[in-house]
């Protein structure tokens, strides 16, 4: 799939240079960065709530915890996070009469479930150079929009839209000046 990436790669910023100079590319960069700190924060998020809920099973003892950890990392891949492997898991405990194991496991859930809300903005940040705020605002009206697909999508919009403002304030601040009819 990515065999003739590096030529589409280039392909894309000699298109973005030729249609708006150095701007363009400037904006094709930031919407690569874009995407690949979405890409990196759903990856790597969905990694650590695995491995939270991971720990979290094999503490408290849940049988079948290596297999049950790779099911949640599916299911954060797929952005539907590990709370349909923990919450069966801890009803579980505390239903076989184990109340201090499923407190625990209850514990390393929440951990689990709301390391999502902090890392990936993180993540994402650190791959595009943007402010938080319009991250976190990216990941969630492009979800809400356009459902998984808008996580991608939501970032990298605002992202260019964020550049070419930018560029566009910056030009009529940088030396432009307006002639006033006072002489």
């Amino acid at each position: 799939m990515y065999a003739k990436g590096e030529m589409a790669a280039s392909g894309a910023l000699t298109f973005a240079r030729r249609l708006a100079g150095k701007h363009g590319e400037e904006v094709m960069i930031l919407a690569a960065k874009a995407i690949r700190g979405v890409a990196l924060g759903i990856v790597l998020t969905a990694f650590i709530q695995a491995v939270f809920g991971g720990i979290g099973l094999l503490v408290t003892g849940v049988p079948a915890a290596a297999l049950l950890s790779a099911v949640m990392f599916m299911l954060c891949l797929a952005q539907i996070g590990p709370a349909l492997v923990l919450v069966p898991s801890i009803i579980w405990l505390y239903m076989d009469e184990e109340p201090l194991w499923g407190t625990v496991l209850l514990v390393f859930s929440i951990l689990a479930v709301t390391s999502d809300n902090i890392v990936r903005p993180i993540f994402i940040k650190k791959g595009a150079h943007l402010p938080l705020i319009m991250v976190i605002a990216g990941v969630i009206g492009g979800l809400i929009a356009f459902g998984i697909v808008g996580l991608f999508i939501g970032p990298v919009v605002l992202a260019v839209t964020f550049t070419l403002l930018k560029a566009w304030v910056s030009a009529d601040t940088a030396g432009n000046e307006v002639v006033s009819s006072d002489g």
